[in-house]
């Protein structure tokens, strides 16, 4: 990372704000859980244009759920029209025509919808507040204007068997990616682990018939997350991703899983804050947190906090 002047990718937290409350979400978010400093309008476009400034690639998405922020068409179309991709992780409740339309006339790269069952009984007792029929919608609305969706699926103990019928599905209704990979031991996963996680071996074999449908159907590209929290953590930590995440209170992180804030993007530049996050990789507070996780996961439920950490870049 130290050899860009600015992050090639940038994952914006948008607002804590959801209609659902997922029991595996990793920000613990939901309508009554937004950040009382959330950025305002005037804060997140001048984020904006600083990322088309900074000729950033690429900004992901996600939340809570970004389309739920009144200022989300302002943002994305600061950053269409100055050369940015954007990535858009939603439960897909807010994408009726006229949505889909405008997502793509701004020609969006990646639009990624989460469905974690092959019924709406089991979608919906995962994601309370979120709907399994509206989901499935919002994909064919994609489909049908070339926008080529992914869809994500969570593998828990209530739903892993489900993975290869949910990937069928995905194939009839001409989805371009289907990601899944291990849970993640962060936000609500984190609190109820014991309760939702799928075994090892569990998983294991429900990534083997992933693999094998997806040979036989020739469906949608399938992406297997290699690894979970605590290995991502490790890897990062020994060669660190030339990105920043913020969260919705315009703080710049290292990571989901750390509780590391470096910045606050309210006041300072994001270019200023650019190289406190690869001073903050290698400072020995960072290091000692990623090793200590291996072995200690209590540590993971302070991901969604925000600790400063004044680093000299």
């Amino acid at each position: 990372m130290g050899d860009y002047r600015a992050p090639l990718f940038l994952a914006w937290q948008l607002t804590n704000n959801c209609t659902g409350r997922c029991l595996h979400c990793c920000e613990e978010s939901g309508k009554d859980f937004v950040w009382p400093d959330e950025m305002t309008r005037a804060q997140a476009l001048s984020l904006a244009r600083q990322i088309v400034e900074l000729k950033i690639a690429y900004v992901a998405f996600g939340g809570g759920e970004p389309m739920s922020s009144p200022f989300v068409w302002e943002i994305f179309e600061t950053l269409a029209s100055g050369g940015t991709e954007i990535k858009i992780e939603t439960n897909g409740l807010d994408l009726d025509d006229a949505a889909c339309d405008r997502l793509k006339a701004l020609n969006v790269a990646c639009v990624q919808i989460s469905i974690d069952g092959k019924d709406a009984a089991t979608h919906e007792k995962l994601r309370p507040g979120s709907g399994y029929k509206p989901a499935w919608e919002a994909v064919d609305r994609l489909v049908a204007r070339g926008l080529e969706p992914e869809l994500v699926f969570i593998p828990t103990k209530l739903n892993v068997q489900d993975a290869v019928a949910v990937y069928e599905q995905a194939a009839a209704r001409g989805v371009r990616t289907f990601v899944t990979g291990p849970l993640m031991r962060l936000g609500r996963a984190a609190a109820a682990w014991d309760a939702l996680a799928a075994s090892d071996e569990d998983w294991a074999e429900a990534s083997l018939s992933l693999k094998a449908a997806a040979a036989a159907l020739k469906g949608p590209r399938l992406a297997l997350y290699p690894w979970g929290i605590q290995q991502e953590m490790k890897t990062r930590a020994e060669s660190p991703q030339s990105m920043v995440l913020v969260v919705p209170n315009g703080r710049a992180k290292l990571l989901n899983a750390l509780p590391f804030s470096v910045a606050d993007l309210k006041t300072e530049s994001l270019a200023s804050a650019w190289p406190k996050v690869g001073a903050a990789w290698k400072s020995k507070e960072v290091q000692d947190f990623v090793a200590r996780a291996q072995t200690d996961a209590s540590l993971l439920r302070h991901a969604n906090e925000c600790w400063d950490l004044r680093v000299a870049a």
